[in-house]
């Protein structure tokens, strides 16, 4: 299972709930520190605090909503509700209100925690007026990893779309046509001296990190070459009647002089991927094409394993960084995941041998080496005596009564 390891250590995992566990946990220790301290001001510093927090961003949002009201409102929003979609897209969230009025409420009860009454409300009006100019500067703008974090959340990357669109468009059409396809073939090819392995009758989906991949397999790998194509799947499709989708067999040699044949392609999104790295408009660099190739791959990873009509149809290879001195590389990696599918699929291993155990060993004075046991089987075979005469058979005897 070396692939599957490799596959880990390259694929990023979501992330997890570290940072809300340190925050929470700093949180605790610093309202522990001020209950010691002085607990009488506690709650004033909390209510105080949360509105210098909430009070910045609610003017924030009202400076983004005045936009998209004058500018954006029949454009973005068509029509739709003001309350329902309009306000929460400016962050005007009703969780967001109701905590500052939770806090403004907190603070007219619990007293002014300052020393100087006029001192608490400069310091909130001050922090809340300087939040906005921050945030339009993007200064306390979302980070990197925030930004990366929501779309991975929500299904926004450009990999997340590209998935889908290769599974609900290509991928769910063909590979529950598939097996029909290669039965087809072999029996039309089977005075052609055809290889055809257990393991191969798959679809191997290549999916290399780099995204630069041939429209020839035989061009990157002498040991490949294209044998011929899987018959046609006609399919009724967006308006156009008996659109063709078609699989191409390939030959994989292998060190030990046998050609393998099996059902291989790249995954054509790859080429979208690779294209909009080489348009600069596009502002997409090698180090994010990577990063969306291996989106890409765990979204569809995702998404196949839990489809019924793809399910053991197919088998997703990632491709790390090719070594150039390898010229076979690719012909290899194929090999590898079609021997490891064989073994586990169809590989018997023998059961291990078994003595009967010999319920009269302890009353009579026969060893166990005179019996002569045989091991345990797993398949049925029949003993005939020599010694015995045949005898007739058995009337039939009436036991519906027991």
């Amino acid at each position: 299972m070396q692939c599957h390891r490799d596959h880990d250590a390259l694929i990023p995992k979501p992330r997890g709930n570290l940072p809300k566990v340190c925050a929470a946990v700093l949180s605790a220790i610093t309202v522990g520190c001020i209950m010691f301290l002085s607990p009488e001001r506690l709650f004033g510093w909390i209510a105080m605090v949360i509105l210098n927090l909430t009070l910045g961003p609610l003017l924030h949002g009202l400076f983004l909503l005045a936009e998209e009201m004058l500018y954006h409102s029949n454009t973005r929003y068509r029509g739709r509700g003001l309350l329902k979609h309009v306000l929460p897209a400016c962050g005007l969230e009703v969780k967001t209100v109701l905590t500052a009025g939770l806090a403004g409420l907190v603070l007219h009860l619990a007293g002014h925690p300052l020393p100087h009454q006029g001192q608490g409300w400069e310091v909130l009006f001050l922090a809340s007026a300087l939040y906005p100019l921050f945030k339009s500067l993007g200064v306390l703008g979302p980070s990197e990893v925030e930004v990366s974090d929501i779309c991975e959340g929500r299904k926004m990357n450009v990999a997340h779309g590209l998935a889908w669109s290769f599974y609900l468009g290509y991928l769910r059409l063909v590979l529950p046509r598939l097996e029909t396809s290669i039965e087809l073939f072999r029996s039309a090819h089977q005075f052609n001296g055809s290889s055809w392995g257990h393991g191969s009758k798959k679809l191997l989906i290549l999916i290399p990190l780099n995204a630069n991949i041939s429209h020839k397999l035989e061009d990157e790998d002498n040991c490949i070459t294209f044998y011929d194509n899987l018959p046609n799947n006609e399919i009724d499709r967006a308006g156009v009647r008996g659109r063709v989708y078609k699989h191409s067999v390939y030959r994989v040699a292998g060190e030990d002089g046998k050609d393998r044949e099996c059902v291989v392609e790249y995954a054509t999104p790859l080429l979208t991927l690779y294209n909009m790295s080489q348009e600069s408009s596009a502002g997409f660099g090698e180090p994010e094409r990577r990063h969306q190739v291996l989106i890409f791959f765990r979204t569809l990873q995702n998404i196949l394993e839990q489809s019924l009509e793809c399910r053991n149809r197919y088998t997703l290879i990632l491709i790390n960084d090719v070594p150039k001195d390898d010229p076979h590389f690719l012909s290899k990696t194929i090999l590898t995941h079609l021997q490891q599918q064989e073994k586990e699929e169809f590989c018997l291993t023998p059961s291990p041998k078994q003595e009967m155990m010999n319920p009269f060993a302890n009353t009579s004075g026969v060893q166990p080496s005179e019996l002569h046991p045989e091991p345990m089987s797993g398949e049925p075979t029949i003993m005939i005596s020599l010694n015995d005469k045949p005898q007739p058979l058995r009337e039939p005897i009436e036991n519906s009564d027991y």
